[in-house]
Order: structure tokens, then C-alpha cells, then sequence
């Protein structure tokens, strides 16, 4: 049975969902843009079956309650740090960690700024930020494929997203095979005061290219669709400079940038063995 419930950090009020055993090991499912902890729905109800207590926030911006004003309260730091106070406030010392595009990019940070409380990293679709920053300046594609982020930071971005009810986030999570109703899930809570424009403020707080993120010496599970539109294979196949630990890179032929909507089981089925496998090795 997944528990929704609310957790306060700092004077905000992060919406949680949470399942499994409070003394079993942790899973912690860090969601992107433009989704919500519900993209993980699927995980949580199977990695709790398999004996994890799986913790899936409505993050930064996302939750209704910790939807702070201006973009400055949206630095890549504060989403880290949030992501650790959480931890702490559910009083988890260590845990898996997994995250998808906007998710996986806290994800890596999270990891390399607190590797000793990390027993496994799970990544989907965003690659280590070195090898992000890499692509950007030696893949003449990827620009291309990260034009949004140019995009959301133009002045007119809050305006021309809340057309027609968040129109145009709707169809480009249709268009890249997020279900229907699955959309409509994320689209309603972008929707609420204030959803969208702190969904967007990540990208316009973020100044940061991650080029000096250091290598990350942990078990770690990288995950990557062949049809992602905003990652091409250069900057996926990258990611592997910049893990120390053990690494495993599966590709999934056919998969878009949203495979845990597209592909929930392939997902789940990659997620257990990586963390299962992490679970039973010696601390």
C-alpha cells in the first residue's frame, strides 16, 4: 500500500509518497520535468513488494507546498540539499538512489556530494553532468536537443506554457508516448498556482554546466532509450568516463526520453536487479 503523506524541510511542505517496511532498506525516486512522483507508481509498488521502502517525493516546485517565490529559490543546491534533509527527516542514514532527467541530474549530484550514504545510483536518461557538458560542446546535436532549456528561460516561458491548460506540455508528453492519462496526472499539478512556473524556475536558476562534477565511485545503473529526444547516444555513451565504481549501461532500442512511462516494466525489471544486487553486497 503506497502512504501519501506530508513532510516539512525547512518551512516547506514536500508532498510524499511512501510504501514498504520503515526498517527495510530505502529507495529513494527522484521524478523530472514536467512530471511528478506519480511517473514512479509502477516502482514503488514493486520495489516495496520485493521488500524495499521505496520514498517517492513531489520535489522542489512540484509539491504544493513548497512552492517558494523567485527563481534564486530554485538553485541546483537547495534541490540536493533537499533531497538529503528528506532523508534525515524520514530518518534513513543510507539508501538507493534513483532519478530521471531533471531527477537523475540531482541524482549525480547528490552522489558525488554524498557518496558515504549512497549503496547503489540508478539513472535514467540524463547523463553524469561531465559528460553532459562534454556533449554540449562536442556533439554538434546535442545543442539542438537541449534547445529547451534556452527556451524555458525566455521571458514570455510561464506565459506560452499555461496556453490552453498547459497545452504545449501536454502534447510533448503525448508525443514522447507518456499515456494519456499518465500526463493528465502530471499536467493537473503543474496547473495549480505557481506548478509550472516553479517547475520551470530549475532551468532558470541553473547556471551550473556540471563540467567539474567529480567521478562517482559507487554501483552504478545507467538506463538510456535509443528514440530520446533531448539525449543523444555521444552523450550517453560518455557517461561511462565519469564512473569509477561498477557500471552497467543498458540501452533500451526503441525507448524515448520518458522510458519509465513508455517501458515501466523493462524499467522495473533493470531497477530490481541493480538494487537487489546492491542490497545483498557487504557494506
Amino acid at each position: 500500500m503506497i502512504e501519501t503523506r506530508c513532510v516539512s524541510l525547512n518551512g516547506l511542505e514536500f508532498t510524499v509518497d511512501i510504501a514498504g517496511h520503515e526498517h527495510a532498506q530505502t529507495v529513494l525516486l527522484l521524478h523530472g520535468f514536467p512530471e511528478s512522483r506519480y511517473m514512479w507508481h509502477p516502482q514503488v509498488e514493486a520495489l516495496s513488494a520485493a521488500g524495499f521502502r521505496v520514498i517517492a517525493p513531489d520535489q522542489r516546485g512540484y509539491s504544493t507546498g513548497a512552492r517558494p517565490t523567485g527563481e534564486d529559490s530554485y538553485r541546483v543546491e537547495l534541490i540536493v540539499q533537499d533531497a538529503i534533509d528528506l532523508m534525515d527527516a524520514l530518518g534513513v542514514a543510507d539508501f538507493h538512489l534513483v532519478g530521471h532527467d531533471w531527477g537523475g541530474q540531482i541524482a549525480w549530484l547528490v552522489a558525488a556530494g554524498h557518496a558515504r550514504r549512497i549503496k547503489t545510483l540508478s539513472i535514467l536518461s540524463r547523463p553524469h553532468p561531465a559528460a553532459f557538458a562534454r556533449a554540449m560542446a562536442e556533439d554538434p546535436q546535442q545543442p539542438e536537443r537541449s534547445r529547451h532549456h534556452r527556451f524555458l528561460k525566455d521571458a514570455d516561458a510561464y506565459d506560452r506554457m499555461r496556453v490552453d491548460g498547459l497545452r504545449p506540455l501536454r502534447e510533448a508528453l503525448e508525443t514522447q508516448h507518456v499515456p494519456p492519462e499518465i500526463a493528465a496526472v502530471h499536467i493537473a499539478k503543474l496547473a495549480e498556482p505557481g506548478g509550472v512556473e516553479g517547475a520551470i524556475n530549475w532551468y532558470r536558476a541553473s547556471g551550473f554546466t556540471g563540467a567539474q562534477t567529480p567521478a562517482i565511485d559507487l554501483p552504478t545503473l545507467y538506463i538510456w532509450g535509443t528514440e530520446d529526444a533531448t539525449v543523444g547516444r555521444y552523450a550517453a555513451e560518455l557517461t561511462s568516463d565519469y564512473v569509477t565504481g561498477p557500471f552497467r549501461f543498458e540501452i533500451v532500442e526503441g525507448a524515448g526520453h520518458f522510458i519509465v512511462d513508455q517501458c515501466p516494466e523493462i524499467v522495473t525489471d533493470l531497477l530490481l536487479g541493480h538494487i537487489r544486487q546492491g542490497a545483498d553486497s557487504p557494506a
